[in-house]
């Protein structure tokens, strides 16, 4: 739909800012198409607003040559629902590169986007080239990962990973040499192997471009697993052909806190792995001798106001931190690790946090921007006055308010509530209705006080309403 081309093929120093793209798929969903397609060098994709494409084809991809790196910026962009592709590949939301180029630099960053029920496939964002970077980035309710699948020295900081245990939801899965992955916050991830909160995979011996190259030298540190079903995977993938475990990786400083058992799912046994500082608590280890570097003991975690589990004051993690990775200045919250860093993603410090999780307030274009349309297949786009989420009243409310919203064709209904990190509260209609004007009450009572977005779903329409919750 959008390529960035000039005279030659490509373009250098362009920027796409402000822009929408919603419902835009041919009714054949085999068939493949890319709404945004980067060539050239130093391009940016800032503050756009992608959602509810339902055929084949990655939502955005960097197209680039083995002879040069791009240098591309992708950032503060809302990348909304996306269904799964049932049967085949092709549904990633973010695609770096191709495999036939994977082991040349890229230098591309994807940072401060919100992925919003991004479920094309396992691959949310799809790593296929050398040295990007992927820093504080929101993934919430996605039935996927962020997977470093061709290419080396990529990194993976300061992600927030809040999966609310939707159906195959998953963390973060490495492939290739000399990753680093640390300062990410992964929490109630429901998928099982590739789709575990943290998976390394087996490789394969003499590995074309295109298969799985053998984990090398990653480093996953100060990282906090909390609440998920299946925490770390080693070994992903494990068969005759994916024969090679993970070498000279470095597992330093993490918490991993969880009910299920076990915590390590060992498919293949490492060679040479370093276990370093970690706390692990919750359920079986998994793994036998326990290694000296994970401790079996409560991070003693309590969830904080905004909905993150956060360690107290006498935890154990408070500056006990082990080894030396200089490249880790910062925690989760962006602020200042001391000269005796805690461990996992959060040090405890009374200055106030630069980073957090994302929400809808935070990225894509100005709300007044996103009026309801719809793309069709030849290329008009129509004005939609059938479908329409009237606002709320009262608002502010305490503790019910009324909700109305209007439909003239027989539709498919979905009608919830979020939180401001993206969880979702309440379920208010999720069934088949006929044209009219309807109107539910939303009670808050069982709710703190807050900001909360009411959102409808109808026919490949979305529409949100923001609500005050005012004790």
């Amino acid at each position: 739909m959008i390529e960035f081309r000039g005279t030659n093929g490509e373009s250098d120093s362009c920027r796409l800012t402000n822009c929408a793209i919603i419902n835009f798929s041919p009714s054949d969903s085999t068939k493949d198409n890319k709404w945004v397609s980067l060539y050239g060098t130093r391009n940016r994709v800032d503050h756009c607003y992608f959602e509810g494409k339902t055929n084949s084809g990655a939502t955005l991809v960097v197209w680039r040559p083995s002879d040069r790196p791009n240098y591309h910026q992708i950032d503060h962009n809302h990348f909304g629902f996306r269904p799964v592709l049932y049967g085949w590949n092709g549904g990633e939301t973010i695609r770096v590169g191709t495999s036939d180029s994977s082991l040349s630099d890229s230098f591309t960053i994807v940072e401060y986007n919100l992925f919003e029920e991004c479920n094309g496939e396992i691959e949310t964002i799809s790593n296929k080239s050398c040295g990007n970077v992927y820093r504080y980035n929101t993934f919430v309710s996605c039935e996927g990962t962020l997977t470093l699948r061709h290419g080396n020295r990529c990194t993976v900081e300061g992600n927030f990973f809040i999966a609310n245990h939707v159906p195959n939801s998953g963390g973060i899965r490495i492939i290739g040499e000399d990753h680093k992955v640390f300062n990410n916050y992964v929490c109630g991830t429901s998928g099982s192997s590739l789709k575990s909160a943290l998976t390394l995979m087996n490789g394969v011996p003499n590995s074309p471009l295109n298969r799985y190259f053998q984990v090398k030298r990653a480093i996953v540190a100060f990282n906090t697993f909390v609440d998920n079903v299946y925490s770390m995977n080693l070994g992903g993938g494990r068969n005759s052909e994916l024969s090679l475990p993970p070498l000279d990786c470095v597992i330093a400083n993490n918490v991993v806190f969880g009910s299920r058992s076990p915590l390590i799912t060992v498919n293949d046994t490492p060679i040479n792995m370093t276990w370093q500082g970690n706390i692990f608590f919750g359920a079986l280890l998994g793994i036998a001798p326990q290694p000296q570097g994970i401790a079996m003991v409560s991070p003693q975690f309590a969830m904080s106001a905004e909905g993150l589990w956060r360690p107290g004051a006498s935890s154990p993690v408070v500056n006990t931190g082990a080894g030396l990775f200089p490249y880790v200045t910062t925690d989760m919250d962006g602020q200042q690790r001391d000269g005796q860093p805690d461990v996992g993603a959060d040090e405890i410090s009374t200055t106030p946090g630069e980073q957090r999780p994302l929400t809808r307030q935070d990225v894509g274009p100005p709300p007044q921007l996103l009026t309801s349309t719809r793309a069709r297949e030849d290329d008009e786009i129509d004005v939609v006055s059938d479908f329409r989420l009237f606002s709320n009243y009262p608002n502010p409310f305490n503790p019910t308010t009324a909700i109305s919203y209007q439909l003239s064709a027989i539709s498919f209904v979905k009608l919830r509530v979020f939180d401001v990190l993206g969880r979702e509260v309440a379920t208010l209609v999720d069934g088949l209705r006929q044209p009219g004007t309807y109107q539910t009450t939303f009670d808050a009572s069982l709710l703190n006080a807050g900001t909360y977005f009411l959102e409808l779903r109808s026919n490949g329409h979305r529409a949100v309403q923001k609500m005050v919750y005012a004790k």
